[in-house]
């Protein structure tokens, strides 16, 4: 199951890479495709969205839910 999730703060592809690399921290088995234009992470893999909201924050980006 996939889930798109909006981050705010993003602007870079060094950002995109931050981001990615929280996200497979938390859950190395999870695919992560960043897409800056909009903020948007699809993050597959991964059920607890508390989750990718804790990597996101602490990678520095504003998690803002849901797409």
């Amino acid at each position: 199951m996939s889930k798109t999730y909006v981050v705010k703060g993003m602007s870079c592809g060094g950002c995109a890479g931050s981001v990615e690399q929280a996200i497979k921290a938390v859950a190395p088995a999870a695919s992560v495709e960043v897409m800056l234009d909009g903020g948007l992470v699809k993050v597959e893999g991964v059920e607890d969205d508390s989750l990718v909201q804790k990597a996101v924050e602490d990678a520095g980006f504003t998690f803002e839910g849901e797409a």
